[in-house]
């Protein structure tokens, strides 16, 4: 990897980075079932299953690991309060 494309990385917020992570397993996920012939070989069909597939896991996972931040983020706040 070049200097610029690891120091963008570095610089995403932890959510961010895991929504990419778990948007790229789906994709993966989706060109396997592309390989096993679960869907039409034409380019709408196999762009949507990556896109849907990709944008849907995510989505779910970058919510996920933000609302564990934010709750992260209130209990460490709520313990130095007491």
């Amino acid at each position: 990897m070049s200097q610029s494309s690891t120091s963008f990385i570095r610089r995403m917020n932890m959510p961010l980075r895991v929504g990419l992570l778990f948007a790229l397993a789906g994709m993966a996920l989706a060109v396997i079932g592309i390989i096993r012939g679960n869907v039409p070989l034409n380019p709408v069909s196999i762009f949507l299953a990556l896109a849907i597939s990709g944008l849907s896991w995510g989505v779910v996972s970058w919510a996920i690991a933000t609302a564990v931040l934010d709750v992260e983020t209130d209990i460490a706040a709520g313990d130095t309060d007491e």
